[in-house]
């Protein structure tokens, strides 16, 4: 991809960097207020976004959520001989979730309700009261009960953590003879008399809802997809039976949420938009909603996947879509939440791409909520051991490697970034109070200026730079013939010393980012951790070339890099420059030709990710919604793996105005031999002038140019010098850059797919 044109600089301000005076206070925009006290999570105090003014926190109590989160399923076999696996991480997220709508939203409990069904080993039954249990009764009595308890305007949260299921439809006449009912599936389906909860069910509960004036929010962390899954291992689960089968098993088609009338007449108008009613939506739910937001783990054709996160299992949606919340606070679009979402599990897993569907453009839980920021009391400090204690753990969504930056005692402003005293980590995790070790002290202090009492404020998760490797034996039926798959990977293992750091073999029961298999033409491959083998990764390694085991591992220090640079992000939630640029992207005409007028046309993909043709034209936009001018440079990360930057032309950045904006031009392409790409264009905001080609990367097999860390002059320079442009093994296995001038710089990227042949599709 590459612009076609020089950058249209109208509005944009001048060239170079601004200068910058020492003195003068960081741009606060919306960072809020001062004057309140550090929180203890069990008396909380009201604060807005930067820490408020001391109010008494008040509850929400217009805000209402339903949390189902299924891991144990019953022994049975489906009409095919298979079955629904028991999971390992539906309830945890379902828990993680209530902890963050508790103390990040202030939700009281008794709005909350909730069915679960634990996977206790060696226990026949979920650790639940059966009253509990997400069975199809107990679901629909859920709904019925969120829906009659709400009242008109407030909010409802829906979130589904277990398996999605297919079963022959209960309304041939609507879908056809051989229609499917995509469908959540109760702890009980083993027993032939239980009934799923089918989309047309869902499709009358959350009409029911939006009828009585409800603000409604749906995720869904499951799948239905068919085929099995190859070398998908211990690191990851599927979301759906062992196979995707279609559930033939004769079950009650009698419904308890709407007669079959009633049911047929709310798919009807939800889908009078679709060519026909069984053309469901990319998701694979429903037809395209009205009135609310879903958000769905992948499209109709995937999985989607439960892996360990920092040592616990989890869905990976749930666990991003927490981890961004922390990131952008509870006030985030559903389309900005989707945008990060989907680039964290899509870069993780090759076959799930995130959905979401409706209203994408309102904020995600429904209504402008402001959270306070998630600070908690130090308790402790031990100095022998370099730790401290702090007031809280698992009972507050907590999870191991959780980092946070320290202040001093009475701090009110945390929007003051320079007045940190260190970054800890959580090591050890209790219930309601945790350790974590002092992973770096800041400026001139030390640990004796930790005083009990200090606040600690959560940051994202960091970056990971040396990604782990695990080598795969392949499947009996895959085992290339005439050749030795175990000398082949022990090569691999031997050519390890060449990753330079960058990549480890993994060992115990650590979950891996790459996998390592041979397939049956005797070529080695490169999977993604649930065992799907990373596309575009050309030409192919034939096992018999004396250097392919080299070519394979510096492969994958050529993969860790570019997924580091996707994955890179102010994880200072206090940064001023959080949130101060917007980003979209346009196309324009099929026909367009350069000295047509230009129409500036939104795609209609309702938060999912745009596709264009090759060939084809679209505008990047980019507006500066900071009191200063900001230094804007784009970075594209390209589908041959390699990543330039392409705007602006000839300088390092452009500079943009207050309240100014600046349209780029692109033209879409393709590496030769693609049919399909996806491209992310990845855009950098500074206060000072700071040049990004650190962050550069050749295509993939071409040498990696070594770059001159002396060079680097400002802090966010060193910073990205230091630890993404090294030849050499990072400093750390893996780095925060709340630590790194983070009141300086933000940034926000876009994904974009280019489909050869998409407008004649």
């Amino acid at each position: 991809m590459a612009s076609d044109r020089p950058p249209n600089r109208e509005d944009a301000g001048g060239r170079g960097s601004t200068s910058r005076d020492s003195d003068r206070p960081p741009n606060r925009g919306d960072a809020g207020g001062r004057g309140s006290t550090s929180r203890d999570l069990d008396r909380p105090k009201d604060r807005d976004d930067a820490g408020g003014r001391g109010e008494t926190l008040k509850q929400t109590p217009n805000f209402h959520a339903l949390l189902i989160g299924i891991d144990f399923y019953f022994p049975h076999k489906l009409s095919d001989g298979s079955y629904y696996k028991s999971l390992g991480g539906c309830v945890r997220d379902i828990n993680h979730v209530e902890a963050f709508l508790k103390n990040r939203l202030q939700v009281p409990q008794t709005q909350i309700l909730k069915l679960t069904a634990s996977n206790v080993e060696g226990s026949t039954k979920p650790s639940e009261p059966k009253e509990l249990w997400p069975t199809y009764e107990n679901m629909v009595a859920k709904f019925k009960e969120v829906t009659e308890k709400a009242q008109p305007q407030d909010q409802v949260y829906i979130h589904y953590s277990g398996h999605g299921g297919r079963a022959p439809t209960t309304s041939p006449k609507l879908k056809g003879e051989d229609g499917i009912d995509q469908s959540l599936v109760p702890t009980d389906i083993g027993n032939p008399e239980t009934r799923y909860l089918r989309d047309l069910e869902l499709a009358r509960l959350l009409e029911n809802m939006v009828d009585k004036g409800l603000v409604v929010t749906v995720a869904l962390d499951s799948c239905h997809s068919g085929g099995a899954a190859r070398n998908i291992g211990d690191d990851c689960d599927i979301r759906r039976s062992e196979t995707g089968v279609v559930d033939t098993t004769p079950r009650p088609t009698d419904s308890l949420v709407a007669s079959e009338d009633e049911l047929a007449q709310t798919w009807e108008s939800l889908a009078q938009n679709n060519q026909n009613t069984r053309n469901i939506t990319s998701s694979g739910w429903l037809p395209e909603p009205k009135g609310y937001t879903l958000l769905a783990a992948c499209r109709e054709n995937e999985s989607a996947y439960e892996t360990d996160f920092d040592g616990e299992r989890h869905g990976a949606l749930t666990y991003w879509m927490l981890r961004s919340l922390e990131k952008f606070g509870t006030g985030v679009s559903a389309k900005t939440l989707h945008n990060r979402v989907f680039a964290k599990v899509h870069t993780q897993f090759e076959k799930q791409t995130p959905m979401l569907q409706g209203e994408s453009d309102r904020s995600f839980f429904g209504n402008n909520l402001v959270s306070p920021q998630f600070t908690v009391p130090v308790i402790q400090v031990d100095l022998e051991e370099n730790q401290v204690q702090l007031n809280a753990g698992q009972a507050h969504g907590l999870r191991k490697g959780a980092e946070f930056a320290i202040y001093p005692l009475g701090t009110a402003d945390f929007t003051q970034t320079n007045q940190r005293l260190a970054l800890v980590k959580i090591t050890q995790r209790g219930a309601v109070h945790s350790w974590a070790t002092i992973t770096q002290m800041q400026g001139e202090n030390k640990i004796e200026d930790i005083q009990d009492g200090a606040p600690a404020l959560l940051l994202s998760p960091s970056v990971k730079l040396v990604r782990k490797i695990r080598l795969l034996s392949p499947e009996e039926q895959n085992q290339p013939s005439g050749i030795d798959y175990k000398v082949a990977l022990q090569a691999i293992e031997s050519a390890m010393p060449e990753g330079k750091g960058w990549v480890e073999l993994v060992s115990g029961d650590e979950t891996a980012d790459y996998q390592v298999s041979i397939n049956k033409l005797g070529e080695y491959e490169i999977l993604d951790r649930a065992g799907i083998p990373i596309a575009n990764l050309r030409p192919a390694l034939e096992v018999s070339n004396p250097n392919a085991a080299i070519s394979v591992v510096k492969r994958l220090v050529h993969l860790s890099k570019y997924h580091a640079n996707i994955d890179l992000d102010n994880h200072d939630p206090m940064s001023p420059l959080k949130g101060k640029i917007e980003v979209e992207l346009f196309r324009l005409p099929d026909d367009f030709e350069p000295g047509d007028p230009e129409e500036f046309i939104r795609f209609n993909d309702s938060g999912n990710v745009p596709t264009l043709d090759v060939g084809q034209f679209a505008y990047l936009y980019i507006r500066n919604k900071s009191s200063l001018p900001l230094n804007i440079t784009v970075l594209a990360i390209q589908p041959d793996w390699s990543i330039k930057k392409l705007y602006p032309t000839g300088v390092a950045f452009q500079t943009v105005g207050s309240g100014k904006e600046v349209k780029w031009r692109i033209k879409t392409s393709l590496p030769n031999g693609y049919q399909e790409g996806t491209d992310i264009l990845k855009v950098f905001a500074t206060i000072d002038g700071t040049s990004f080609d650190w962050l550069e990367l050749p295509a993939l097999d071409k040498p990696i140019q070594p770059k001159n860390a002396g060079k680097a002059t400002t802090p966010l320079a060193k910073f990205l010098a230091k630890f993404l442009a090294s030849e050499e093994a990072p400093p750390t296995k893996n780095v925060n850059s709340a630590a790194y001038a983070s009141e300086e710089w933000t940034t926000e990227q876009i994904t974009l797919v280019v489909k050869k042949g998409f407008n004649n599709g």
